[in-house]
């Protein structure tokens, strides 16, 4: 199918969003909650485009709207970057100290008002919910959005230490904000409230996840793994037996 996005037309995969149809080609559209893997959420709405459809336009979040033939595409009208303005905006209110938000912010020019300065100091999650849907496809649930309205924020059941936790870190490597607190140090990982012994690769030596990950893989996958393996070594070994 033909779509056309800002004046040329793309051809469009079945089942793709505009938002993977964009990046495909190479066409800026920002976003902050869409990974690849993923399917679209539509929380952070930075991916906001106009779609002209049957004659009728109308703004959608182009990481959940499928495409379809026939269909007209707007990424950057006056619209809709005074509605990413705004929405940068609502995202340094809340983060105001993180790196990327304010990245994003002087890439569109905005500028929290003084009185809301430091208000939020020390938050970083923008609740996009990216860390709950990969703790859910890994099938641990340990995490979950709780509470509502200026309370909300991503916790563990009760803030305690979650026994569904098996310190994977997948939630943090999904985190757009890097908003995830893991510590690893002295052969130990720290994260949502619960301590985990490393396990040492055999390769390298170095210290790179938990008992409790291997074993809940291993089980996933019905084997039991014999050698501890990073994954920086395994590539290695892969690459050199497709070499030999």
């Amino acid at each position: 199918m033909n779509i056309k996005i800002d004046g040329k037309y793309y051809k469009g995969k079945d089942g793709e969003s505009l938002l993977e149809l964009a990046k495909r080609n190479k066409i800026d559209i920002p976003s902050l909650c869409h990974k690849k893997g993923f399917e679209g959420l539509g929380r952070c709405r930075l991916c906001l485009v106009e779609v002209k459809d049957s004659g009728k336009t109308k703004t959608v979040s182009s990481c959940v709207y499928p495409i379809k033939d026939g269909i007209e595409v707007f990424t950057n009208t006056e619209k809709i970057q005074k509605m990413r303005k705004d929405i940068v905006l609502l995202l340094l209110l809340r983060t105001p100290n993180n790196k990327y938000i304010n990245e994003l912010a002087r890439e569109y020019n905005v500028k929290a008002p003084s009185r809301y300065i430091n208000i939020n100091e020390k938050e970083n999650c923008i609740l996009c919910g990216l860390c709950v849907v990969a703790c859910e496809k890994l099938g641990t649930n340990a995490i979950s959005l709780v509470s509502r309205g200026t309370t909300k924020a991503v916790s563990t059941p009760y803030d305690d230490a979650s026994k569904d936790c098996i310190g994977c870190g997948s939630c943090a490597e999904v985190c757009p904000t890097d908003a995830i607190s893991v510590i690893d140090e002295n052969r130990m990982r720290t994260i949502w409230n619960r301590t985990f012994n490393l396990i040492e690769c055999s390769v390298c030596g170095k210290y790179y996840t938990t008992k409790e990950s291997l074993e809940f893989i291993d089980d996933k996958l019905n084997i039991e793994n014999q050698d501890h393996i990073c994954q920086s070594c395994n590539r290695k070994l892969i690459g050199k037996k497709f070499c030999l």
